[in-house]
């Protein structure tokens, strides 16, 4: 099928629309005015449909012309996106950046990278997928990712810390551990119920205490976090994923004699550092950049 209407007389229209005028709008594209009532014209001849009427002095949309119109911006923004694209390609960036994170990393971090990434590099997309323990392991050993957060290296690996996250643990209020009005031994956490955070890579990694005699395994810390406020049990919880719920009193520390508290470092990997293209590159800065603001606050 022949194409009738060239890009540049979609955006003359555009232009008249959005300018209010055939003079304003050969103003803004650097045109005469003739060529705009010309380029408004032969649009009009090829679709055998009148886009424009006039009202007084003005020029103002047909029906036809506002669904016209309306079309025309998404062809007008798609070829744009097209050719930055392609400009973007040519000077080595990516289609797309992934990075694989422990689901331990502050989301806030990751939200607040991705969303200057996205403003700077708007045509790069970013696939971000949340892992833990092994999971990490796999996606770097397995090369599944442009960017690894972890907290656990493989050997043969080195990386820069990124991060600490701080565990606290803890209880509902109403949790049968808060009502014994003392510091807590191993042995009183045995005797209750535990939820911990399965493994999402093959190789069911167990980490930390896990010495209770019962146990609630959850697929992510969200269902661990909402599992504790219920009173199902107690766990550890990184601080970052429950600071409203501790706040809003629904939680509460257990006040163990010692190991109530624990950190955890993460580790940022470029997974082929030299292959490395522009995006994956500038990703891995803004995360560093962040990663210390963090530490320093």
């Amino acid at each position: 099928m022949k194409i009738e209407v060239t890009l540049e007389q979609w955006q003359a229209l555009i232009a008249v629309v959005e300018c209010h005028g055939y003079a304003s709008a050969a103003e803004h594209l650097d045109k005469s005015q003739s060529s705009i009532s010309y380029a408004i014209q032969k649009l009009e001849t090829a679709l055998s449909v009148r886009v424009f009427e006039l009202q007084g002095r003005r020029a103002a949309l047909t029906p036809m012309g506002k669904q016209l119109y309306g079309r025309a911006k998404v062809l007008v923004e798609d070829a744009l996106q097209v050719e930055g694209l392609a400009k973007q390609f040519s000077k080595g960036w990516e289609p797309s950046v992934s990075v694989a994170a422990d689901a331990l990393v502050p989301s806030e971090l990751m939200l607040d990278v991705i969303e200057q990434f996205a403003q700077n590099h708007p045509l790069t997309r970013i696939e971000w997928r949340e892992a833990i323990l092994s999971g990490t392991d796999e996606a770097l050993l397995q090369k599944q990712a442009d960017i690894v957060i972890t907290a656990r290296l493989p050997p043969g690996y080195v990386a820069d810390p990124l991060v600490t996250v701080d565990f606290q643990l803890v209880a509902a209020p109403s949790h049968p551990l808060h009502q014994l009005g003392r510091d807590l031994s191993y042995q009183d956490l045995r005797l209750h119920r535990q939820l911990v955070v399965r493994d999402s890579g093959k190789q069911d990694v167990d980490a930390g205490w896990l010495q209770a005699r019962q146990r609630v395994t959850v697929s992510n810390f969200q269902a661990s976090v909402d599992a504790v406020c219920r009173g199902i049990g107690f766990a550890w919880i990184p601080t970052t994923r429950m600071r409203t719920q501790l706040k809003q009193g629904v939680l509460k520390r257990l006040p163990l004699a010692t190991g109530g508290q624990r950190n955890v470092t993460l580790y940022l990997v470029v997974v082929d550092a030299d292959r490395a293209g522009p995006g994956v590159v500038q990703l891995a800065k803004l995360l560093q950049a962040y990663g210390q603001r963090l530490g320093a606050e």
